[in-house]
């Protein structure tokens, strides 16, 4: 992760902003206060990371989801036809 201190960061904000979103890259944002040094990342990141946390705070979804790893390393798997959705929103 690299990291820029406030006032390049200013300067060139258009080219930070850019370079976070195209790399999927954060980007550490220093002052002389480190306290005050922040994280830039691109919103999609930034998404995906809060649902990974939601998924891993609810605890009926891990408890599905080490469910399943313990069946699938227990080789009790069960196959499955995935559905198909048509352009109506109605399965196929």
């Amino acid at each position: 992760m690299d990291a820029v201190n406030y006032s390049n960061f200013r300067q060139q904000l258009k080219k930070y902003m850019k370079n976070v979103n195209d790399n999927n890259e954060p980007l550490i944002v220093t002052s002389k206060n480190s306290e005050d040094d922040v994280v830039v990342l691109s919103k999609s990141d930034y998404d995906s990371m809060m649902e990974t946390m939601a998924v891993l705070s609810n605890k009926y979804l891990m408890d599905k989801i080490n469910s399943g790893d313990e069946q699938f390393a227990a080789d009790k798997g069960k196959e499955h036809k995935l559905f198909e959705v048509n352009n109506e929103n109605t399965v196929d």
